[in-house]
């Protein structure tokens, strides 16, 4: 197993179990990645402190067995570490949204591999409301802005105002709060990232749009 994990994971405990299921992931992700764009380039070198521990802030915030649904699952970030996580509960369950093909079968090799609880969806987010209609929480890492999020999000938070979810955001999140509140009306709540101080966790629940 990686020897660096521990410390890599920036002090985010997790078990035995599920940190050689993510050794696991981490390794199937280098092999990928050397013929598919899964990361910025830069940052392929540090993937378990950029990109795995600052993932499973997700699931240390909201814990427990939901039904997840993750947009732009892209390298599997946050989406394939959720499920991850919730394969040790045996219950819960990712589905998570990617509509470029190379990608989404990376993902599926990663579900199947790793015992994660997920499936993929290979299409885009505007349809992805008519496949998935139900969910617990919605998430998104390096996605877009957070005005288009929202957009995303409306159909599933909107129609169940308990629907919860939750956007890595870097350090100029809060130019991104200010625009998204001219259009919609929400709760927030901001978790400081243990990766990155000047990064966040945006929670945002109780979602509606403004009348215009």
């Amino acid at each position: 197993m990686n020897a660096s994990l521990p410390e890599s994971l920036n002090g985010l405990r997790v078990s035995r179990e599920t940190a050689e299921r993510l050794d696991h992931f981490s390794r199937l992700f280098q092999k990928w990645a050397k013929t598919i764009n899964l990361v910025a380039p830069s940052t392929k070198q540090h993937l378990w402190e950029r990109h795995i521990a600052d993932s499973i802030q997700i699931f240390q915030i909201h814990p427990g067995p939901k039904q997840w649904i993750d947009l732009g699952s892209g390298g599997g970030f946050p989406g394939i570490i959720t499920a991850i996580c919730l394969a040790e509960l045996n219950d819960g369950w990712v589905h998570l949204v990617e509509s470029n093909n190379k990608k989404a079968a990376f993902l599926r090799v990663a579900l199947a591999e790793t015992g994660a609880r997920g499936s993929v969806h290979p299409v885009r987010i505007e349809h992805a409301f008519d496949l998935i209609p139900h969910c617990d929480a919605i998430s998104a890492r390096a996605l877009a802005d957070l005005t288009q999020l929202l957009e995303y999000c409306a159909g599933w938070m909107i129609s169940k105002p308990s629907v919860t979810a939750y956007f890595h955001k870097g350090r100029d999140y809060q130019a991104e709060i200010d625009k998204a509140v001219g259009r919609f009306q929400f709760d927030l709540v901001k978790h400081t990232s243990v990766i990155e101080p000047d990064s966040v966790v945006l929670e945002i629940a109780n979602l509606s749009r403004k009348i215009q």
